[in-house]
C-alpha cells in the first residue's frame, strides 16, 4: 500500500503550495487513473511517491517504507516512466544489463513479449530510435522490471494511434493481482478501458476517488437526442448524434463504459460529488 499523510509541499522560490494536507491511501491490485488540469500537482505527485521529491511536512510510505529515504528495498519495488525522458547511445542489451540487477524480478520473457507486441526486436540501439519507440522500449523495460507499484506520466504522448492499442494491449497482458499502476494523463480516451479507480485532482485536493464500479453503479454514459434530454442528466456535452450524456442511473439501465472527459467535466464544475 501506498501511504500519502498530511503533505505539504512546494517548489524552491515559489509561494504556492502544490499540496497542504493531502492525504491519499492507494490500495495494491488497482489501475488508478490520475486525471486533473495542467498544474494540479499530478506529476508532482508521482514524483513524490516514487521518491525523487520530500515533502515539507507529512510522510510518504510504500509498503511501510519512508519513500524520499530511497532504500533499496523499496526501488526495487517501484518504477516511474516519466513523461520525458531519454535513453542512453547503447544496445537495448547493454541496457538491459545495466538495469535488470536492481529488480530482481526482472523478466527477460516478458521484456520480449512486450518488444514483440510493440513490433520491435531486442536487437536495437538505443539511439537510433524516435521518441515514440523510445517510450515503448522503456515501458517494457518497466513491465519486465515486475515492480509492485509503476507510475506512468502520460504514457501515450508521442504514440500514433496504432501504438496507442499496443499499449492497452501490453498492460492489460501484463499486469497481474500483485501489482498497481498509476497513470496520470490528459489522453484520457486512450487509457479509460484499462482503470479500475479513478481519481481526479485539482487546487491540492481530490474532487473524486472511487472505482470504476462506484462510479458505474451510480451512473451512466450514453447518448441523448435533445428531446430525452430529461432531468435524470446530470451534464451533457453536444455531438453530431446529439448530446453524451452522464445521467443517473436507474436499476432498469444496463451498466455502461465510463465516459472519463464527460466524468471530468461533471466533477470539476462541482455537479457531481
Amino acid at each position: 500500500m501506498i501511504s500519502v499523510n498530511n503533505i505539504n509541499f512546494k517548489y524552491a522560490g515559489q509561494k504556492r503550495l502544490v499540496f497542504e494536507n493531502f492525504s491519499l491511501q492507494l490500495e495494491e491490485n488497482r489501475i488508478y487513473g490520475l486525471l486533473g488540469k495542467n498544474g494540479m500537482g499530478k506529476s508532482t505527485l508521482l514524483y513524490l511517491i516514487a521518491g525523487l521529491l520530500r515533502p515539507s511536512k507529512g510522510t510518504i510510505t510504500c509498503d511501510s517504507l519512508t519513500t524520499c529515504k530511497r532504500e533499496a528495498e523499496m526501488l526495487q519495488e517501484i518504477f516511474l516512466v516519466p513523461e520525458e525522458y531519454d535513453l542512453p547511445s547503447m544496445s537495448l542489451e547493454k541496457y538491459i544489463s545495466l538495469m535488470a540487477g536492481f529488480y530482481p524480478r526482472f523478466s527477460r520473457e516478458v521484456l520480449e513479449r512486450c518488444l514483440k507486441d510493440f513490433e520491435l526486436s531486442t536487437d536495437l540501439n538505443l539511439r537510433a530510435l524516435s521518441m515514440g519507440q523510445k517510450k515503448k522500449v522503456f515501458m517494457s523495460i518497466a513491465l519486465a522490471a515486475q515492480t509492485r507499484y509503476l507510475l506512468m506520466d502520460e504514457p501515450t504522448n508521442g504514440l500514433d494511434i496504432p501504438s496507442k492499442s499496443q499499449f492497452r494491449k501490453v498492460v492489460t497482458e501484463n499486469m497481474n493481482e500483485d501489482r498497481t499502476l498509476i497513470i496520470s494523463t490528459h489522453q484520457v480516451h486512450d487509457v479509460e478501458a484499462l482503470l479500475d479507480h479513478i481519481m481526479i485532482l485539482t487546487e491540492r485536493e481530490l474532487l473524486l476517488n472511487a472505482s470504476v464500479a462506484e462510479i458505474t453503479e451510480k451512473y451512466a454514459f450514453e447518448m441523448r437526442l435533445p428531446q430525452d434530454m430529461t432531468d435524470d442528466v446530470i451534464y451533457a456535452e453536444p455531438s453530431l448524434q446529439g448530446n453524451i450524456a452522464m445521467v443517473r442511473r436507474t436499476a432498469d439501465m444496463p451498466e455502461t463504459q465510463v465516459n472519463l472527459e464527460i466524468l471530468f467535466n461533471a466533477v470539476t464544475k462541482g455537479l457531481v460529488k
